[in-house]
């Protein structure tokens, strides 16, 4: 790691007036900065505040390819990091970045980690978030797997289908909601039974804005439609909340071609032989000669 010139000098002198920094960056897009300094700081166009109660362990880094972890400790409150929030998700996955920070000179900075989160526990109206370094990613599993099925996800760039159309996407509210998981709607006609069974549902607004979850079952229940999720939204998304609906896809290549018409771009190998191809019994003909038969 290159630290900045500036920060080394003042590190040098052995009389330091340094802190720790973090901004947090929510899939959402909402960025929170936060610092263990007694005052708020401000820097790169991000205010961190100083009375949330964030603090975080020592860094475990290394110069190989090991991953670095920390954990991020702080109480939760409606003004910093809310337990409605954390509950929700929102901070799932969200990227992190550290500094430490010269702040009677801010400028005089280092960025010490980078990374995302990782598992969040709360307890007694605190949480603990662990910090998973860049290097995480090498623990996840690369390249492409032979297989009948598609292997792309619907609508990203390997599938290459818009779903921004009316027959694949729809927007509207619900009659009803049971538990945050079955929901009812009323406006839903033209569209077959079944055909955002494997979708995927997003809340657009509300309390509930920017949470979503996969389809379990699409059905009809005489002139209303019934969708169940795998699991329940992890906030209320309440009457009235406008929902998208995108199409699913069971990833066979017949549904691609004849759902999407997108077969060209099919990601799978429908072709290929099953397992059960190993087990298929020799020839019955008599005839060990290896040739075939007639």
């Amino acid at each position: 790691m290159t630290f900045n010139s500036a920060l080394s000098a003042h590190l040098a002198t052995g009389a330091t007036t340094t802190c720790h920094c973090w901004a947090i960056t929510r899939k959402d897009g909402t960025t929170l900065g936060f610092t263990d300094h007694d005052g708020p700081l401000a820097f790169d166009g991000i205010a961190f505040r100083a009375d949330s109660g964030l603090s975080a362990s020592a860094l475990q880094q290394g110069t190989g390819l090991s991953v670095d972890n920390s954990d991020a400790i702080g109480a939760l409150s409606d003004s910093a990091i809310s337990e409605a929030d954390v509950e929700a998700g929102r901070y799932d996955e969200a990227e992190v970045t550290a500094w430490m920070v010269n702040w009677s000179a801010p400028n005089e900075r280092q960025v010490v980690f980078r990374g995302t989160i990782g598992e969040i526990t709360r307890s007694g109206g605190a949480f603990r978030a662990e910090l998973r370094g860049l290097a995480e990613i090498l623990n996840r599993p690369q390249g492409r797997i032979y297989q009948k099925t598609c292997s792309a996800v619907l609508g990203n760039a390997a599938c290459g289908l818009d779903l921004d159309q009316a027959a694949f996407r729809a927007e509207t509210t619900a009659t009803d909601i049971a538990e945050s998981r079955v929901l009812t709607f009323a406006t839903l006609s033209g569209y077959d039974d079944g055909w955002f069974t494997r979708g995927r549902l997003e809340v657009l607004d509300g309390p509930a804005v920017g949470l979503s979850a996969p389809i379990k079952r699409d059905w009809a229940e005489g002139a209303l439609r019934c969708l169940e999720l795998w699991s329940p939204l992890r906030a209320d998304p309440g009457l009235g909340a406008m929902f998208r609906l995108d199409a699913g896809c069971d990833k066979r290549f017949q549904s691609c071609r004849e759902k999407f018409g997108n077969g060209l771009n099919f990601q799978g190998f429908p072709d290929i032989p099953g397992e059960d191809w190993l087990m298929v019994p020799p020839s019955r003909s008599g005839s060990a000669s290896g040739g075939s038969r007639r």
